[in-house]
């Protein structure tokens, strides 16, 4: 069995989440990633921490799974020449720097794609390649406030809050991958390579989906609602005797199976609440009615009740919870790598699996330029002492 992108080459010129997190799944996937770092100190998140494994960024190991690292300074005269051959037989270029920047280095898609036409280019940026904000740098806080999900998280009556990790950045570099993996089956048909062009701004504003129906039906701001649906109730977090937990009650049928496996019936049967239009519209009233009742039992007590009656619910969980949870260890969420610097080390896997696909952990984030040799031997043609010279340039 094999991994649906192995013969594929992808040279990866990005760094920090967004691209990383890309060139990370189709590494997953098979593909042959070949990390482009600055020497001496590389991506920025091999920095970014505590924490540190012996030394090795836990930031930077959690997306750089699978890949080769190749040390090269792109400003140095010897670089074109190194790049033009491992172009000559790569599938996939990613990068993530600000439009222009890749242009200046004489790396732009018009600029490869006459000599590579077969190249697939992947670019994600804040704004996009195009329109009037091109220029502006990316950021996942400003496109998360920029993209109006700050807008629409956090409690009613406080302040817009940031989502817990970074999904602006995730979400784009999501994007990407499904942009790149379309343009080459496109390749596939016509031969050709394209640009693939993420922009943050777009990614974010795509998550919108039903509040942007909201708006675009009413011409009404959708709210900040705490953990409440705009168009279901109840589906938010209540409080147990030891905790919160959701419910996420979808339909009126879900609500008389909920009413019967918490003990009330009374409510199923209450005129104002047996549909969920009319639960919405009475939602000041049901709402403190459910958080009595609701704070009488145990998380698991409920839980259990619910789940037997086909509702869907959930504690809120904390990291550490969700990670020992034997649901993901059977997914094989859960993957272990032997670092050569940091040892033995944890990482989540890819969600996505393929049933003719093997499941494998793939091989350990690299360490700074541990590839460059071998790859400028064996792919870009250099002799040993080519390879002296240039690092004793600087150039590597």
């Amino acid at each position: 069995m094999t991994r649906p992108l192995e013969g594929i080459r992808v040279l990866d010129f990005t760094r920090v989440l967004s691209g990383p997190f890309c060139t990370m799944q189709l590494a997953d996937m098979g593909a042959r990633v070949i990390k482009i770092e600055q020497p001496g100190r590389g991506d920025d998140t091999r920095g970014w921490g505590p924490p540190f494994v012996n030394g090795e960024s836990a930031y930077f190991l959690s997306i750089n799974r699978s890949k080769e690292s190749l040390t090269l300074d792109l400003k140095h005269a010897a670089s074109a020449a190194i790049l033009e051959r491992l172009l000559s037989n790569t599938d996939v270029l990613v990068e993530n720097f600000r439009p222009g920047a890749m242009e200046r280095l004489l790396l732009g898609y018009e600029q490869l794609a006459a000599r590579h036409p077969r190249l697939v280019y992947g670019s994600i940026s804040g704004f996009g390649q195009t329109g009037p904000r091109r220029e502006e740098a990316g950021y996942d806080a400003v496109a998360q406030a920029e993209g109006g999900l700050m807008s629409i998280t956090g409690p009613e009556d406080g302040p817009g809050y940031r989502l817990g990790v970074a999904v602006s950045d995730i979400v784009s570099g999501m994007f990407a991958v499904q942009g790149i993996t379309l343009a080459l089956l496109a390749r596939e048909r016509t031969g050709r390579g394209q640009h693939v062009d993420i922009g943050m701004l777009d990614a974010t504003a795509a998550l919108l989906t039903y509040q942007a129906a909201i708006f675009f039906a009413t011409g009404q701001t959708p709210p900040r609602m705490g953990n409440r649906h705009p168009t279901i109730a109840p589906y938010e977090t209540f409080e147990s005797s030891d905790g919160e937990f959701v419910i996420a009650v979808g339909n009126d049928e879900q609500w008389r199976r909920f009413c019967a496996a918490i003990e009330a019936p009374a409510l199923a049967s209450d005129e104002r609440f047996t549909t969920n239009r009319l639960r919405l519209a009475n939602y000041d009233t049901l709402r403190p009615m459910l958080a009595e009742h609701l704070r009488r039992r145990t998380r698991a007590e409920w839980g259990a009740a619910l789940k037997a009656a086909g509702v869907p619910c959930g504690s809120v969980r904390r990291v550490g919870e969700v990670l020992s949870d034997p649901q993901l260890a059977a997914r094989g969420m859960i993957q272990e790598f032997e670092h050569p610097v940091a040892g033995a080390i944890r990482a989540l896997g890819n969600p996505v699996q393929l049933s003719d696909m093997p499941r494998s952990a793939g091989t350990p984030p690299p360490t700074l330029g541990q590839h460059t040799d071998r790859i400028l031997r064996e792919d870009a043609g250099l002799s040993d002492a080519e390879i002296s010279t240039l690092r004793s340039q600087k150039a590597i």
